[in-house]
């Protein structure tokens, strides 16, 4: 893994605020194959998301009424691994469209639980969730859903990542830093901030 830049540039955006430009940093977030615990950690930032709200602009995630993955984006933060080709192919859009990666928490970063899977084979998993566990029509799903890979794997396999935020999930505390770091221009240091299964 290459060692990442010290200093990174990350406003694109501005908006008039009192007759001055405030340039805003554009943040997205997804999540894949997770439980959604990093979002959650997120969200504890609690009221420090002041400090930040006057500098960032969500342009996607979970709580953002938008539908396609926008351009431009400065910072995306992706919790959970990657498990189906929906999601190889929306990790590497969102890569092409976004200046910093973060790979946040344990399933992103290494695939986690979402890899307990990978010792079957994908017809076996069906087998288990859609026949010997189904009262009723019992069949493989075959419309309208995506194809699940032959492993569930983290982000960095398939796109490459800047920063690596690992916990289960990373404390809200690491969370913070790192948004604050890269709203600062700089590239976080994680060093004694989380720790896998964190």
């Amino acid at each position: 893994m290459a060692a990442p830049k010290k200093n990174v540039k990350t406003a694109s955006t501005s908006e008039p605020k009192g007759g001055a430009v405030v340039k805003k940093v554009r943040v997205a977030t997804a999540w894949f194959d997770a439980c959604a615990g990093c979002h959650m950690s997120l969200l504890d930032i609690d009221e420090r998301i002041i400090d930040i709200a006057d500098k960032i602009d969500i342009v996607y995630g979970p709580l953002v009424d938008a539908l396609e993955f926008p351009d431009n984006v400065d910072v995306a933060i992706i919790e959970g691994a990657i498990s189906s080709d929906e999601d190889e192919h929306k990790i590497k859009e969102i890569r092409s469209k976004s200046k910093i990666l973060v790979s946040m928490g344990d399933c992103a970063v290494t695939a986690n639980v979402p890899s307990m899977r990978n010792q079957f084979k994908v017809s076996e998993i069906l087998d288990r969730g859609f026949v010997e566990n189904a009262t009723c029509h019992q069949q493989h799903p075959s419309k309208d859903i995506p194809h699940l890979l032959n492993r569930a794997r983290p982000l960095h396999e398939f796109v490459s990542v800047d920063v690596f935020l690992p916990g289960c999930p990373p404390p809200a505390d690491a969370i913070f830093f790192v948004i604050a770091e890269l709203l600062a221009g700089r590239m976080p240091d994680l060093t004694g901030k989380t720790r896998f299964g964190a």
